[in-house]
């Protein structure tokens, strides 16, 4: 596989890469890829049918529970993964990818040059359960597949870094949202980026119908469970998040009365532009599929961007707002971001002045800003200048030091969240090989763990047991932490040598009074154990190495585990807040000097160098991402800033919008501090915006926005935007293919306070405008499709008639800025014709009046200024 890159001819040769991976395949597409057997002809009389099969009915229907969904929750097993070859080539100005199976079948063949970046993003690992999957979105006219389907491409690589430099390599070949000239020396005019956080809470009153009555619903952020006089019904249920129609992630499978409690995160970033949300709540039963609960509808376009909204949100069955039963409610919390990205060459000198650290304390102490503080570390880590700032606030903080050495550490200050951060960033894989098999087989087998008499009342016997099972555990935890010592990476081992120099500096010239002798070992534990492993064993879901929040049980088994370690990590074998835990002293006693080695290891430099492995998986990812770089070197400047650098993924222009956005949205809510240093700061993010508005004002549509602010300073000096055409539409960028993309769509600019602007025009213009929002598309007319094979798909939210107001197309009413959650701005709706869904027979039966049932109540989720 020889590169046939040609440094002597003026163009490049077109070039071929291969990797091998693991292809998500359905079940629909596996069926096509099968060669059909011919059928046998047999008497259609049941007589003459075997007796086993006629008595088997029940048995085939449970085998066949694995086609009723494509994603089907049991696919993290590896039943639908299959091994595959990539082959990615260039041909003429465009770009082929092609996916074979069994290195002959060709399954599919994608036009990456037809795609655009939002295209190509990370899958949630909660889908499969797979870390390091990267998804392709295309539809049928940009890829050739032989089973005529519109489901996603999934693939699963080897390794992060494997996932990150190929899903960089992909989006190299397509196409960046950048709007304005494509002849200009920037490439454009500036790009858009946009993510999405839902945090899915709980639950409350699930599976109960209600319809509105004279009574509005209570959907407030109140936490009583009001049932009525409904029994509580014993459910197993799971929630699926969709956007754009998309399965995106999923929550755990919870057994509740009807008050589930998920507390599960999901993180959207590098999305298309908004249409909808959808969280649909299915509820699950032994040897039978699963069923629809009902269906949460989110307008995203409704939400005020980089702001948090939670509250309770309604769960709809019917199919529409407009005829639908409410089925309960689930708490989200949810905060939409969509920014305008300037070339990076407008955030010079943004935030070069001073120490990163610097900036963090005074946007957390003045600002009372605490949302930012992974943008400022994700910065530091692209400048590779993180570790340089750790080590000057570290000396700032140990020589500042209260002369007591018992508190060093042990408070939340800038510097210990930024250690925080920084192991999260380079420390992956090293608490994955440290803790996460041994936890994982924790929560799959329930281990049920109690060891205090007050709580454990089932005998002397049953105590003896479970204190035989936590000695067990934690020996099992700590001889695998203790195993990959030597993995740990080198900007870990380096930070905590730094950090046990400086306290064997300080404190051998001043004895503690207690004397003391192991505290520079303590310094490195604080952070290795206290603000790392420790809280991944307490709350493994927070960390991915488990799937949801654990029952109580084993939560309760994992707690008393953490506090052995943590007393191991505390070189302490005898001192126990609590008197049962004393039962672990001889684990403690005999473990102790490991510890000690265990800390040595962690906090000295690796002795010999770990050497890369020459594996045919690593060769090609080293030549894709040469070939990165290469083709970086020819791209225009908002076009290469688009694509994520590697080996993190990061992208510096967009985390500076991210912070300079959210320092100018707490400054008009809070009053700017007389500091020289931040008042600078604030004059450049206004700039920064004056400079967006700028740029988004001359490309968008013909009287979408009726105002035209004059050119900043900084803007008149560098190259102009591009200006609309004659039709008012955005210049698409140019391309070889740029007829078969989609229309590129204009956008508004951000919001800002100084300007003037029509009266019947939102206060917020990065929310709407005249003629409605134009950063996010209004809602389509398809339903939300939460099935993948049409012969298994539920009759619900899918098979409603838009006809009855299944997700309405909705105006944007100027002006839109939710305030918290309600149930008063929904469109009226109708009784459905029928008594009721008929899932609910059999949860709650039927209702007994439904003449009583009235229409004009439920108005809405989102309560408006």
């Amino acid at each position: 596989m020889a590169d046939a890159w040609t440094q002597s001819s003026p163009r490049r040769s077109p070039r071929e890469f291969f990797v091998s991976l693991e292809v998500y395949v359905s079940n629909k597409a596996a069926a096509a890829l099968r060669k059909p057997v011919p059928r046998k002809k047999v008497d259609k009389r049941e007589s003459s049918r075997p007796l086993s099969i006629l008595a088997d009915d029940n048995q085939r229907k449970v085998k066949e529970k694995t086609s009723w969904l494509s994603l089907a929750r049991g696919s993290s097993t590896g039943d639908h993964w299959r091994q595959a070859t990539c082959r990615l080539s260039e041909e003429g100005e465009g770009c082929l990818f092609n996916v074979y199976i069994e290195e002959t079948i060709l399954f599919q063949c994608v036009y990456l040059h037809l795609l655009n970046h939002t295209d190509i993003r990370l899958a949630d690992r909660s889908l499969f359960f797979r870390k390091d999957c990267v998804g392709i979105h295309c539809a049928a006219d940009q890829r050739w597949s032989a089973t005529l389907t519109t489901e996603p491409l999934y693939f699963a690589f080897s390794s992060t870094e494997a996932a990150n430099t190929w899903l960089a390599l992909l989006r190299s070949y397509a196409a960046p949202e950048v709007y304005g000239k494509a002849s200009s020396a920037e490439g454009g005019t500036y790009r858009i980026w946009r993510q999405v956080e839902v945090s899915c809470q709980s639950g409350r009153n699930i599976g109960m119908p209600r319809m509105v009555g004279d009574t509005p619903l209570h959907i407030s952020g109140s936490g009583d469970h009001d049932r009525g006089d409904n029994e509580a019904v014993d459910l197993d249920l799971f929630c699926e998040i969709y956007f754009n129609n998309i399965l995106s992630g999923r929550t755990v499978v919870k057994k509740s009365l009807g008050s589930p409690d998920w507390h599960e995160n999901f993180l959207f970033t590098d999305l298309p532009p908004f249409e909808k949300l959808a969280i649909v709540l299915w509820r699950e039963k032994k040897l039978l599929k699963p069923s629809v609960v009902g269906t949460v509808y989110i307008a995203l376009t409704n939400f005020r961007r980089g702001e948090y909204v939670e509250g309770w949100f309604p769960v709809l069955y019917g199919g529409s707002t407009a005829a639908s039963v409410q089925v309960g409610q689930i708490r989200l919390k949810l905060k939409v971001d969509e920014e305008v990205i300037l070339p990076q060459a407008a955030y010079s000198k943004t935030l070069n002045s001073r120490n990163y650290l610097d900036w963090m304390n005074d946007f957390e102490s003045k600002l009372k800003m605490k949302n930012i503080t992974g943008e400022l570390v994700a910065v530091a880590v692209a400048k590779d200048i993180l570790l340089d700032s750790v080590f000057e606030q570290a000396d700032r903080e140990v020589d500042g030091a209260p002369t007591s050495h018992n508190t060093l550490f042990r408070g939340n200050t800038v510097l210990t969240k930024t250690v925080e951060l920084l192991m999260s960033w380079y420390g992956k894989n090293f608490l994955e090989a440290s803790i996460g098999s041994t936890i994982r087989r924790i929560c799959a087998e329930n281990v049920a763990i109690e060891v205090d008499p007050s709580k454990n009342t089932r005998g002397p016997r049953d105590l003896e047991r479970n204190v035989e099972l936590l000695l067990h555990w934690c020996q099992e935890i700590w001889d695998q932490i203790y195993a990959v010592r030597a993995e740990c990476p080198t900007e870990m081992r380096r930070l905590f040598e730094r950090l046990r120099h400086l306290v064997e500096k300080r404190y051998k010239r001043r004895n503690p009074p207690d004397g003391n002798r192991d505290l520079h070992w303590q310094s490195v534990s604080a952070f290795c154990f206290l603000r790392f492993i420790v809280p991944a064993i307490l709350h493994p879901h927070l960390f991915g190495l488990c799937p949801g929040l654990p029952d109580l049980p084993v939560q309760r088994s994992l707690t008393l585990i953490a506090k052995a370690i943590q007393s191991l990590a505390n070189l302490n074998s005898t001192a126990h807040k609590e008197g049962f835990m004393k039962c672990v002293n001889p684990f403690l006693e005999d473990s102790l000097p490991a510890m000690v080695d265990y800390l040595l290891v962690v906090s000295s430099p690796a002795l010999v160098a770990p050497s890369p492995q020459n594996t045919e998986d690593t060769y090609a990812r080293h030549r894709a991402a040469k070939a990165l770089r290469e083709r970086m070197q020819g791209m225009r400047d908002l076009h290469r800033e688009a694509i994520p650098l590697l080996p993190h993924l990061l992208d510096v222009p967009r985390h500076l919008t991210v912070i300079a956005s959210a320092v100018l949205r707490q400054s008009r809510t809070t009053t700017l501090p007389q500091d020289p240093a931040l008042l600078n700061f604030y004059n450049r993010c206004s700039d920064l915006e004056q400079q967006a508005l700028y740029r988004v004002s001359r490309i968008a549509n013909r009287g979408a926005i009726h105002f035209e602010p004059p050119p900043p300073r900084h803007l008149v000096e560098s190259s102009p935007p591009a200006t609309p055409d004659s039709s008012g539409a955005t210049t698409p960028v140019a391309s070889s293919s740029s007829s078969a993309r989609r229309q590129a769509r204009p956008m508004t600019a951000p919001t800002v306070q100084y300007l003037s602007r029509p009266r019947e025009a939102s206060s917020d213009p990065s929310l709407s405008t005249s003629q409605g929002n134009l950063h996010s598309r209004g809602f389509s007319s398809s339903q939300v499709d939460i099935s993948a094979e049409p012969a298994s798909t539920p009759p619900s939210t899918s098979d409603a008639s838009h006809e009855g107001g299944s997700w309405p197309v909705r105006k944007r009413l100027p002006p839109s800025h939710p305030r918290s959650i309600s149930t008063d701005s929904i469109p009226s709706y109708r009784p459905p014709p029928t008594g009721g869904p008929p899932f609910l027979d059999t949860l709650q039966g039927s209702p007994e009046d439904t003449g009583r049932w009235k229409k004009g109540f439920l108005r809405g989720i989102l309560v408006r200024k």
